[in-house]
């Protein structure tokens, strides 16, 4: 009924156009969408991960096991985990059906990203800092841990040739040089697509961890690589205030009809402000990979751009401060970025003016007040006992506030298995969390008495921190990641 109100016109238009609203909840550093979209996790600065329902713009989960700001997130295909990367060295996997700890990750270096498996929850690759990227599995007891490889892979030697020591000692330095500042895996997960500090494209095996291909791509920091929802397309930020999108080769027919010799990653557009030389704080696909969205350097504005022509199309204007990262939802025209200096997650989406004519054939719409003839039988009062009885009836029914009922058509995804067969995706749905002390919007202000408020002392509900699951390197947990408060006697 909602969607008859609204313009046709306005329902074709494919990107957000004005800011509606904010969300708030702690500072929050990073944010991302899960696959179907009902939901939004975002990492604050304080280690907490929240899940927003975007259906109640309400906070549905808190997650505490971090204890500095998060630097990623990263759904499971059903949206039941979440892994969560975090400047204290460690990943968490979670399990959303009860909040609880899956499996914390420990490594040596703070992490950049960190990156789930497209089917496999129990696998993910992380990029550390100034330390090699590591594929880490966690389907045994203790977390297994393989190095991937940063350098390039070079051009083979013919054979007969002669390599020169000096010019061999040359490029291993300069080899030694590359470090991985992000990781993601392909759409179907075979293969990881790593960008290093010197400007380069690796495409690294899963099974093997081998680089089977390297391109050249800039002469900068290759800071974020995104991919869209096809599989096909890369979105590439760098430091040299180019955005860049790369088409890839159908990797699924590598050893059948594509050799790794006839790999070839073209770059499709590059986008960039020639004016004035903007750099790019974060990047994003659409919904459906046909435009590009990213934050701007020291200005609150966000650029959106459409690839079919490479032309800028829309500049959303934001709120007075520096805008982080960007997310864009995934089947609807709707565009988060959380800000630098508040934390605030500010939402972009289409003001539909509503077209109340489209009610039935004969509604008019007038431009102010006109006198209305009632019908006789239009006000009647009926008996008081019968409506007391209609009360007392709707009494008796017990109300049932905790069974999310499915929703047609939303119980399935038809979409791709990890051989590129056609299957059917189940959806998580996360219970309802009835504690009020979890599910609170704010918890900067506390009640400690009947119209008494106070503002929360910094170190409240950190008792989690105390409990021996937190001090593992990599051993299992099933507390619950949410902190329980008792009630004051």
């Amino acid at each position: 009924m909602n969607l008859s109100l609204i313009d046709p016109f306005v329902l074709a238009q494919d990107y957000p156009d004005s800011l509606t609203g904010k969300l708030r909840d702690g500072h929050a550093t990073c944010l991302r969408f899960n696959r179907k979209g009902d939901y939004l996790a975002s990492g604050r600065a304080d280690g907490t991960v929240v899940i927003f329902d975007l259906e109640t713009n309400g906070v549905a989960r808190k997650l505490r096991g971090h204890t500095r700001q998060i630097q990623s997130l990263s759904w499971s295909r059903d949206g039941r985990y979440l892994l969560s990367s975090s400047q204290d060295w460690k990943c968490i996997l979670w399990d959303l059906k009860d909040g609880s700890r899956v499996r914390i990750v420990r490594f040596e270096a703070p992490v950049y990203i960190a990156e789930l498996h497209p089917f496999n929850h129990l696998l993910f690759v992380a990029s550390l800092f100034e330390d090699q990227p590591v594929l880490v599995d966690i389907s045994t007891p203790k977390a297994v841990k393989r190095i991937l490889p940063s350098a390039p892979l070079r051009a083979p030697i013919p054979n007969g040739e002669e390599v020169d020591p000096a010019v061999a000692a040359k490029q291993a330095a300069q080899d030694a040089k590359h470090s991985t500042c992000v990781t993601v895996f392909t759409a179907l997960g075979n293969h990881i697509i790593a960008g290093t500090s010197k400007g380069w494209i690796n495409l690294i095996e899963t099974q093997t961890c081998q680089t089977i291909h390297s391109a050249r791509l800039c002469n900068g920091v290759v800071i974020l690589l995104r991919l869209a929802g096809n599989g096909r397309d890369v979105l590439v930020n760098s430091s040299d205030r180019v955005i860049r999108t790369l088409l890839m080769p159908d990797l699924s027919q590598l050893g059948v009809g594509l050799d790794a010799s006839e790999i070839k990653i073209s770059v499709e557009h590059k986008f960039q402000d020639v004016v004035n030389r903007l750099s790019w704080n974060h990047v994003a696909f659409s919904s459906t990979g046909e435009f590009v969205t990213a934050t701007t350097y020291m200005n609150p504005d966000i650029y959106v751009w459409e690839r079919s022509h490479g032309s800028l199309v829309k500049i959303l204007e934001g709120p007075r401060e520096e805008l982080g990262v960007v997310e864009w939802h995934p089947s609807r025209p709707l565009v988060v970025a959380c800000g630098l200096e508040s934390g605030c997650i500010y939402t972009w989406s289409i003001v539909s003016p509503q077209k109340w004519s489209a009610l039935a054939p004969d509604f008019g719409e007038v431009e102010e007040n006109v006198e209305y003839a009632e019908r006789e039988d239009e006000f009647d009062v009926h008996p008081a006992e019968e409506i007391h009885q209609r009360r007392l009836d709707a009494e008796d029914e017990i109300p049932d506030v905790l069974t999310i009922e499915p929703v047609k058509g939303e119980t399935t995804d038809p979409d791709l298995d990890e051989h590129g067969n056609t299957a059917a995706t189940a959806f998580f749905r996360m219970p309802v969390l009835l504690d009020i002390s979890d599910s609170e919007s704010e918890e900067d202000i506390v009640a400690v008495g009947p119209g008494t408020m106070r503002r929360r002392s910094p170190g409240a509900g950190r008792d989690w921190m105390n409990t021996d699951d937190n001090s593992g390197t990599d051993g299992a947990s099933t507390r619950n990641g949410t902190t329980r408060r008792g009630r004051r006697k």
